[in-house]
């Protein structure tokens, strides 16, 4: 090689060692960064799975280059100094971390690693345990007595919660039993049950307190409080994993076995640890622990694996931040860390308009996420969310996806009080650059309509039901339904197609469909076709509650309808009701009487209600007082053949009764069809009148000749 020549090539060696120093130095910092928030601070800002795949490479590039490797880099240590507050402990035996599987071939290499190293050729026995989710701890117990409790901290040094698991309830002050080592130190983990935080993020928010993330972050800030009482509060659990520091006798040889002794002493383990013979078995296991997983009243994030005889394990060893005889297998991740790209607001059927977040797509719970929805303005002021802000995405158990928090406001909160050096600044000018803060519209996005907010509700919506294209089908549905128009054969399908092609456009044009029309759609013969019509054509013949009804106006059902037809007695008097003349209506309180003066300010919905009102039909409403069943209460059920029960009650409305769905000591008569159950029994034990559909027609038709004659 010529001079030239060799010295390009030392050159490019020195760019390229200098190139793979920094990735390695800037890593280190990611890492340490990490470390910090989330064993000192609790709060996290990236997901465990992002955080493994740092570590990985970190691991990676420390291997293939091992000129560059470091005693201080985070690869030989397994967590973050003590928080400030606690006095510290050192661990006697280090606490190490475990290294990690992903899939199949890691858990086949991690056998073969063992194989090779011990020359073994049988097959290995492991023990199996579910990977908790929580925060490890070390309880040492002397003459059987707790005397100290710590957390794992950075492996060799904790802090001193004696304090704090004394106040866990599954914890013994005291083993049980007898035969247990003069000194005995267990190792568990203390996490919180998914009903324990479920109860706990509640209660923060009626207080207005701090909310967790996830369980582990709950239990971890739970157990580090400063005042005891706290931690006895939050209904904390331990399990125990394995022992430290031991000084006597009476321990097993296998690990299996010396769970089941602490057991014995009154520690608890986990119900789901199971001893399998070799990889293989560790895979079914795997798969099983998958399949409950959801189902457990605990949050795990994978499983660990252990050669289950102890001699092995001393044979095998460790590396400086784990032994080489356990490994642990993770689940693919539950919780990923993307970009918020924009904020759209969708319009719902009902009206409700929606903030959706468009992400830049994350692999999370076995599927690839882009959008998640953000529940109402309120939910987006609490993440304090900013289109372009990092966010923690969750979709456990194959639930929809939920943002558990904005990464991005958590490290502006953390700023002011933070110390931690280059790293979390270049964060925050990341953070910085976000590009806007997501605002409500003012309109619909669909239609126009100014959008409204009734005072006590957390959702925005667009009032203009009748003609927002968002709604229309829905509306429809809604209009023809069995308790509104009942248009009979008019199905959801039908009206889906009709709305599509644009011969739905409003209400009214219903009534002016054409046989051709219909005809020609798929899957309609002429005679389906006429039927429709001809159902349409008897629609018209209604009542004004049932006009009512069929508006879709929110919060207005039937009851309502009924009531504010027996009230105000015309369809004008319904439209023009101020808010205190609605309020005198029985059953309609502030937020019903706002929904229905919002409807009617819309003026597209005012021109519909009078078009609709030319083509319908319904007789003239006679004021109750003086209607003859004025006063009574009426119970309509079982099955009748000649007249429906939304016939029957219908009748029993437009004479003045009301009818109510279960039998009292208050109700006048039942009108009972076949198979009519309960409620003819109980009206039988309270000797209420009651008449069949053959008694019940005989009594109409006398009683509306009475009122003819």
């Amino acid at each position: 090689m010529t001079p030239d020549l060799f010295e390009q090539s030392n050159k490019k060696e020195k760019q390229d060692n200098q190139t793979i120093s920094e990735k390695i130095e800037s890593l280190r910092q990611q890492i340490e960064g990490h470390n910090y928030r989330y064993y000192v601070l609790d709060e996290p800002f990236v997901s465990d799975s992002t955080y493994d795949k740092l570590m990985q490479e970190l691991i990676a590039l420390e291997s293939k280059y091992p000129e560059f490797q470091s005693n201080v880099s985070p690869t030989q240590k397994v967590g973050a100094e003590v928080k400030a507050g606690f006095t510290t402990v050192n661990h006697e035996i280090p606490m190490l971390s475990l290294d990690n599987a992903f899939n199949e071939q890691d858990m086949h290499e991690f056998s073969k690693r063992i194989d090779n190293r011990i020359n073994n050729t049988q097959t290995l026995k492991f023990a199996c345990e579910p990977k908790l989710d929580g925060i490890a701890v070390s309880l040492l117990y002397i003459e059987g007595q707790l005397t100290r409790g710590a957390t794992r901290g950075d492996g060799a040094t904790g802090e001193d919660i004696t304090a704090n698991v004394r106040a866990i309830q599954n914890i013994p002050l005291r083993l049980m039993g007898s035969g247990y080592p003069k000194i005995l130190e267990v190792r568990g983990e203390i996490y919180m049950p998914k009903k324990s935080f479920e109860a706990l993020n509640v209660l923060a928010e009626k207080q207005g307190t701090k909310s967790y993330v996830n369980p582990r972050n709950a239990a971890s800030g739970s157990v580090r409080q400063l005042d005891a009482n706290i931690t006895s509060q939050r209904k904390l659990e331990m399990c125990a994993y394995s022992v430290g520091l031991v000084d006597g006798d009476g321990l097993a040889q296998n690990h299996s076995e010396i769970l089941d002794q602490l057991k014995s002493w009154g520690i608890k383990i986990n119900e789901n640890s199971k001893v399998v013979d070799g990889v293989n078995g560790c895979l079914e296991y795997f798969d099983h622990l998958s399949n409950i997983r959801n189902s457990l009243d605990y949050e795990i994030d994978g499983v660990v694996f252990k050669v289950d005889d102890l001699i092995l394990q001393q044979r095998l060893g460790f590396v400086s931040r784990a032994p080489r005889w356990a490994i642990a297998h993770k689940f693919p991740a539950q919780e990923e860390s993307t970009i918020v790209e924009k904020v759209e607001f969708q319009v719902g059927r009902t009206g409700a308009v929606t903030p959706v977040a468009r992400l830049k797509p994350v692999f999370v719970g076995g599927v690839t996420v882009s959008n998640v929805t953000l529940h109402n303005m309120d939910e987006v002021e609490r993440l304090g969310l900013y289109e372009g802000d990092t966010v923690l995405i969750s979709r456990a158990g194959d639930v929809i996806p939920k943002v558990m928090a904005n990464l991005s406001k958590r490290l502006m909160d953390q700023n002011e009080s933070d110390s931690k050096g280059d790293l979390i600044k270049s964060e925050l000018c990341k953070v910085e650059e976000r590009s806007k803060k997501v605002v409500a519209p003012d309109c619909c996005p669909v239609c126009s309509t100014k959008l409204v907010r009734i005072e006590g509700e957390v959702i925005i919506r667009c009032m203009n039901s009748l003609e927002c294209s968002a709604q229309k089908t829905e509306g429809f549905k809604h209009f023809v339904s069995r308790k509104a128009l009942d248009v009979d054969g008019l199905g959801e399908k039908l009206i889906e197609v009709l709305v599509e092609k644009e011969q739905l456009k409003h209400f009214d044009d219903l009534f002016y469909l054409e046989l051709e029309q219909l005809a020609n759609l798929d899957r309609m013969a002429e005679k389906s076709a006429q039927n429709v019509l001809d159902a349409i054509e008897k629609s018209k013949a209604t009542t004004l509650n049932r006009f009512i009804y069929a508006l879709g106006i929110r919060e207005v059902g039937v009851a309502t309808a009924n009531n504010l037809v027996t009230h105000f007695l015309t369809l004008d008097n319904i439209m023009t009701a101020s808010k205190e003349a609605l309020l005198e209506v029985d059953d309609i309180g502030p937020v019903v009487a706002e929904y229905i003066l919002q409807f009617f300010a819309i003026d597209s919905n005012v021109e519909l209600v009078n078009k609709l009102a030319t083509i319908l039909n319904w007789p003239e409403v006679v004021k109750k007082e003086g209607l003859p069943l004025n006063g009574q209460s009426w119970v309509v059920t079982g099955k009748l053949s000649v007249m429906s029960r939304d016939e029957v009650k219908d009748k029993l409305i437009s004479l003045g009764a009301k009818v109510a769905g279960s039998v009292s000591k208050n109700t006048h008569t039942l009108v009972a069809g076949e198979k009519a159950g309960s409620k003819l029994a109980k009206a039988q034990t309270l000797n209420v009148s009651i008449l069949n559909e053959q008694q019940f027609i005989q009594w109409l038709d006398n009683l509306i000749g009475e009122q003819n004659s």
